[in-house]
Formats: structure tokens, sequence, C-alpha cells
């Protein structure tokens, strides 16, 4: 039997949830869907772009199944959705009710701090999870259906690696909510956070010179190994699950610590 907080939580987020996986889902089947139509034009839309626009994307090419699906689904406006997602659901964890009035009547329920906040994050990482491993789900039907010529254990390499980098901001969001209780605080963190590590990851593909800003990017832990052509690469998805972790665990120990607003 799930504790009666994790329930609550996701009675609370479900309508949250529901409307992130159809979204996600959507975006992803409709992509994915035009891939036929798309290769009837591929090279001359390809070379429509500027190279400088194609790496500053990190997209390879556009013409092989494997690199049209991550300048669609995987480049920028699929992780983007999912991180959306992680620092809204996030943010509901202790700094909503904080902001609300309604901590109070939470963490009268019989379980300590770190139960609480344990509690809520994994109600909340379940729901990021299911919106996160959508594509995953449909891309293992449609990648066979349509005839993409992408190995299903690239695909799925891709996949958990969008999985991981929602978990590492999901942990950074739940630190920031822990630490301060405001929403709008962990809202502003995820944003700037997040365009700046993109822009980081970006820019290392322009020039040799800014090459090591990659290093301090999430986005190439998750994509720029190029899963879809590579496979799998273990130390980097690693290294996005410690970071997820490490700020989880911190967020805890702080929120245990601090006086609440109630």
């Amino acid at each position: 039997m799930l504790p009666p907080l994790v329930r609550k939580t996701w009675r609370d987020d479900r309508r949250a949830v529901i409307g992130w996986t159809v979204g996600v889902g959507l975006f992803t089947a409709v992509y994915t869907g035009f891939y036929s139509q798309f290769q009837g034009a591929a090279e001359l839309k390809q070379n429509a772009l500027p190279q400088g626009m194609l790496d500053f994307l990190g997209i390879a090419d556009m013409l092989s199944p494997a690199g049209y699906l991550q300048a669609t689904v995987f480049s920028l406006i699929g992780p983007l959705l999912v991180l959306m997602c992680a620092a809204t659901l996030a943010a509901r964890t202790i700094a909503r009710p904080e902001e609300d009035g309604g901590m109070e009547l939470l963490l009268a329920n019989p379980l300590s701090r770190t139960a609480f906040a344990i509690q809520r994050l994994v109600a909340a990482a379940a729901g990021i999870t299911l919106v996160a491993v959508t594509p995953w789900i449909l891309l293992s039907i449609l990648v066979p259906v349509i005839g993409m010529d992408v190995p299903m254990g690239n695909v799925a390499a891709a996949c958990v690696g969008l999985a991981l980098l929602a978990w590492c901001f999901t942990g950074i969001a739940f630190l920031a909510g822990a630490v301060t209780g405001k929403r709008g605080t962990v809202l502003a963190v995820i944003g700037v956070l997040g365009v700046a590590t993109y822009m980081a990851n970006a820019l290392s593909n322009l020039s040799d010179g800014a090459n090591w800003l990659k290093w301090l990017s999430p986005f190439y832990y998750f994509i720029g190994t190029d899963p879809l052509h590579t496979g799998w690469h273990p130390g980097p998805l690693l290294l996005l699950a410690a970071i997820g972790i490490a700020t989880t665990v911190a967020g805890v120990i702080l929120f245990d610590r601090r006086d609440v607003g109630v």
C-alpha cells in the first residue's frame, strides 16, 4: 500500500501529468509521423540550413532516420517540454504548499519532515518519469511501423537519456524549492539554468576554443554523445543520475533544517 501522502500528491497532480503526457505524446507522434513526407525533400531542407546552425543545434544530419529523430524529437522542443514538466511538478512538492499556506496541514501528518519531502518528491518523480518515457513508448511502436532504420537499442539509449535529464533537473528544482519555498524561484532557477546549459552545449559545437563548455552542460551528457547513432554511453547517463540524486539528498537535508513558512 502506498503512503497516503503519495496518493494525495498523485490526485492533486493527475490533471497536470495527463496534460503533459498527452502533449509530449502528440509532439512525438506528429513529428515522427511526418518522417515519410519529410524524406521527399530532406536534402533540400538540410541544404537550406547553414552548417553553423546545424552545428549549434548539435544535428549531424537530417537525412538519416537517426538524424531526423535527433533534429526533431530530441534536439530542442522535446527536452524543453520535459524540463518544463519537471520544473512545474517539482515546484509543487514543497514550494507550492508553503506559498499557499497549506504546509501546516500537510506537516500535521504523523511523519517526519524527511519522510514528507521524500514522499512528495517520489510522487512528483513518478509523474515526471511517465511524461519523460512517453517518447520511448511511442517510438517503440512508430519506428518499426514507419520503417525508420534506427536500432531500437539506440532509441532506448536516447530516451533513457531524456528521462535522466528530466531527473537531473527535477533534483535541482526540488533543491531550489526546499531551500527557498518559492515557486517563482524554482521556475527561475530551472529556466536560467536550462537556457544557460543548453547554450553552453550548443556553443561548444561551434569552435574548438569553446569545446570545454560542453562539460558544464547536462544536455551534452544527454544527447552530445549522439546515442541515436552510437548507442549507449553509461558514463554520461550515470553522471546525470548522480546530479539528480545529489541535489535531491541536499534538498531533503536542507528542508529538514530550515524554518518553514506555514
